[in-house]
């Protein structure tokens, strides 16, 4: 089974970096998501597949015929927060009240309701599995945020899950996708989005793809734009992962489409035998007060 996704956000929606870490920033960079959205929608065309398209509540309110081109096309829209803040850095009150800001915006463009959610930069770690009760609360029946291996933004290795799985929210069943992973040289390889897709030579994917039972993957608007402006104050470091591979990534993707069959997170849920898929009561941490 493998699921193509989307995080629907600006080209400058860097994480953790002070000239692109709110609102109060992002003024001062073009916007690009419209050109980078039309070579989205040209790629699901070209190859006739399905997307879930997790998208940013700010976008839903600064560029909403984004999200109504999205909603038209029939794909599925889900949140990816309202102002792309790390989780783990947010309260209570500061998670719950963006959790409701982006359901309330993404569903005042589309008129149907927000049912899955994926944190920006799978930004939940063990001290802030908080947050799944707050999902619950707000209607979310699926979650694709958790990352079972180490990364600069959340991971959270003790979840050691690489398959679809229930988390158990006070006797409410959570639907969990998970990033997938790979063993190679004693580690867990992360290969289906983002910096990992680009950085990795295709046969390399195609064979990770061919041997895996689940792939979740997940891209950005950006990853398609070689011609994006460099934000000259990042590290040597971010630059390389930001930007390494853009040219690449389209065709790359585009051939993976077209060499494997994908499909939405709808539609997986529909495909999964649930009442046979791992459960587990995982400890959640308490919430703050």
């Amino acid at each position: 089974m493998n699921i193509l996704t989307f995080d629907i956000e600006e080209w400058f929606h860097l994480l953790d970096h002070k000239s692109t870490r709110t609102a109060a920033e992002w003024g001062r960079y073009e916007s690009r998501i419209h050109a980078n959205m039309d070579r989205i929608f040209q790629l699901l065309a070209d190859t006739n597949c399905r997307a879930t398209f997790f998208c940013l509540g700010w976008v839903a309110d600064q560029h909403p015929d984004v999200i109504r081109r999205i909603d038209a096309a029939g794909y599925e829209i889900a949140t990816h927060s309202y102002a792309h803040q790390l989780a783990y850095e947010q309260t209570v009150t500061e998670f719950r009240d963006d959790l409701e800001r982006s359901i309330k915006a993404l569903q005042d463009v589309t008129g149907k309701p927000i049912r899955a959610y994926r944190a920006p930069g799978f930004s939940i770690k063990f001290l802030n599995r908080w947050v799944f009760p707050i999902l619950v609360e707000n209607g979310i029946e699926i979650d694709c945020s958790v990352f079972s291996a180490r990364r600069a933004h959340g991971g959270d290795t003790a979840f050691g899950i690489g398959q679809p799985a229930i988390i158990d929210v006070d006797g409410y069943p959570l639907k969990e996708f998970p990033i997938n992973t790979v063993p190679l040289l004693g580690q867990d390889m992360i290969f289906s989005g983002g910096g990992y897709f680009r950085l990795l030579p295709y046969p390399m994917i195609q064979r990770f793809t061919r041997q895996s039972p689940y792939v979740m993957t997940y891209f950005h608007p950006r990853d398609f734009d070689p011609a994006q402006p460099m934000i000259e104050d990042l590290s040597l470091t971010r630059k390389f992962k930001s930007y390494y591979g853009l040219k690449g990534c389209l065709p790359k993707l585009k051939r993976l489409l077209t060499d494997f069959e994908f499909i939405d997170v709808s539609e997986a849920d529909r495909r999964i035998d649930w009442s046979s898929a791992v459960r587990k009561s995982w400890e959640l941490t308490p919430t703050p007060v």
